[in-house]
């Protein structure tokens, strides 16, 4: 998958391909610092996706954005941004961008969220923060891990704690086996039980 990376801090920049290597299914193609570059660039690279940052000098990325799916419209977008502003992040979708990813996210999970970006499986956004719960913290859990449980002790599948959450659902098997892990337990159902018993969750309220 070949990558086109546009952002002017050079030290996201590295990062993201640090991330990327990490992974074979990768190759970045190029790199831009301002918006102005953009374009050009991908009529020279003709990568498969741009990792867009929403601020930068000469063009900002919702600009950019445009110009990209008029003139290319095969080439996926994904933005890479600070912000959660959920009013940003749907004005981006709706715009065409196939992902939103917040720049807090784990490096880790950078490339799965590419990944499922081009192939049209992601969910809007990635990497946005979750409501800490303090026994959840005292079992080692991290907010993002609290939120699956939460969402599993609700009786979610993965794919909707996926679409809950704004994640990709192999970003949700990925936390469960942490979650099982941490907790000493093997399955959905002992998690779940062992999350009402010891605090983590709240009790299930019928929202209907």
């Amino acid at each position: 998958m070949r990558v086109l990376i546009a952002d002017d801090h050079r030290l996201i920049v590295e990062g993201v391909k640090r991330s990327l290597s990490e992974s074979d299914d990768f190759e970045v193609v190029g790199e831009c610092s301002s918006g102005s570059q953009v374009l050009p660039m991908v009529g020279r690279t003709n990568p498969d996706v741009v990792l867009l940052d929403l601020r930068m000098p000469g063009a900002d990325g919702l600009t950019c954005l445009a110009q990209i799916k008029k003139r290319y419209p095969e080439v996926k977008v994904v933005i890479l941004s600070v912000t959660t502003d959920e009013k940003v992040i749907q004005t981006v979708l709706q715009r065409g961008a196939s992902a939103f990813i917040v720049k807090s996210i784990n490096p880790v999970d950078l490339p799965s969220a590419l990944r499922q970006a081009v192939e049209g499986t992601v969910y809007s956004a990635i990497g946005l923060p979750d409501p800490g719960d303090s026994a959840a913290k005292a079992a080692g859990l991290t907010e993002r891990e609290t939120a699956i449980l939460t969402a599993l002790a609700r009786g979610l599948s993965n794919e909707a704690i996926g679409k809950e959450l704004w994640v990709a659902e192999q970003t949700v098997k990925f936390h469960l086996t942490n979650i099982y892990r941490k907790l000493g337990v093997s399955n959905r159902t002992e998690a779940a039980r062992l999350a009402y018993q010891n605090g983590l969750v709240e009790s299930p309220i019928d929202d209907h």
